[in-house]
Formats: structure tokens, C-alpha cells, sequence
């Protein structure tokens, strides 16, 4: 893990995540919160969990899987900080159809519920940065103290 300090909290970039497209932290910390930028199911390769390609060229996509491998990637992000996911307060939650509203969120309640779970928004985009993308989350979550 890296993780540097500047006037806007300590930046943390984790070498075996996928890294940002841009010069972005997976997540920053300041003022004992944990503000975790969008992640999507892009692994470290670049391959995508619940991607399928076929040999022609085109692919299928798992709302389910996606949604199963952000949380999993969130909560590794989390992790490198002493926290999980049940140090988050607030999620937003980006679809690209909302027709997959009811997948992600049998997957999103083996998760979390309402007494003990984070505040929610879910919101239909146009598009993520690949087409292969239906899902990316982002979420605010309070440091533990030591």
C-alpha cells in the first residue's frame, strides 16, 4: 500500500487493485473518514469479474458478479485502513440500467441491512468508463480509532 499526506488528508493507492485511469487515490482519508473513490469489478489485469467473452468478440455481462466483486473490492480497500464494511455510513451506487436494480440488490442485502447498514443512493448513468461496467459504487465510511 501507498499512501502519501497533502493538505487534503493521506491518499491510499493499493498496488494489487486495479489502479485509477487517472491520477486518483482508491480512497483518502481525513478527519477520521475513509472517502472511497468509484470502484468497479476491474481487477488488477484489467479484466473484469463478471465479464464472459466469447471468441467473436462480444461479451456477456453479470449484474450479480459485479456487484459481489465492488463490494469485495471496497471492503479490501477498507481493510488496508483497519476498517470494513461495517465502518460505512454512506453509499452511492451508479447503474447503467436500472433494470439490474433488483439483482444488485439481492446481492448488495447479503451484505448489509437496514439497522446497521449504510444511508443509500442509487443512481441510472449513461455509462461507465468501459462498456463492460455495469455497476461502480463509492463510499464514505468512519476510520475506527485506535
Amino acid at each position: 500500500m501507498s499512501s502519501s499526506n497533502s493538505s487534503n488528508g493521506e491518499a491510499v493507492i493499493l498496488k494489487d487493485r486495479a489502479q485509477a485511469l487517472a491520477h486518483y487515490p482508491h480512497a483518502r482519508t481525513v478527519n477520521g473518514m475513509i472517502y472511497v473513490s468509484g470502484i468497479s469489478s476491474r481487477r488488477l489485469d484489467n479484466t473484469y469479474e463478471g465479464v464472459t467473452e466469447s471468441a467473436d468478440g462480444t461479451f456477456e455481462l453479470d449484474i450479480k458478479a459485479q456487484t459481489k466483486a465492488v463490494i469485495e473490492n471496497i471492503n479490501v480497500i477498507l481493510q488496508s485502513k483497519g476498517a470494513s464494511l461495517k465502518n460505512i455510513v454512506d453509499m452511492t451506487v451508479f447503474l447503467t440500467n436500472m433494470k439490474d436494480y433488483g439483482a444488485m440488490n439481492e446481492v448488495y442485502n447479503q451484505y448489509f441491512d437496514a439497522e446497521a447498514g449504510p444511508s443509500r443512493t442509487c443512481v441510472g448513468v449513461l455509462s461507465l468508463p468501459s462498456p463492460k461496467l455495469l455497476i461502480e459504487i463509492k463510499a464514505i465510511a468512519l476510520a475506527p480509532t485506535n
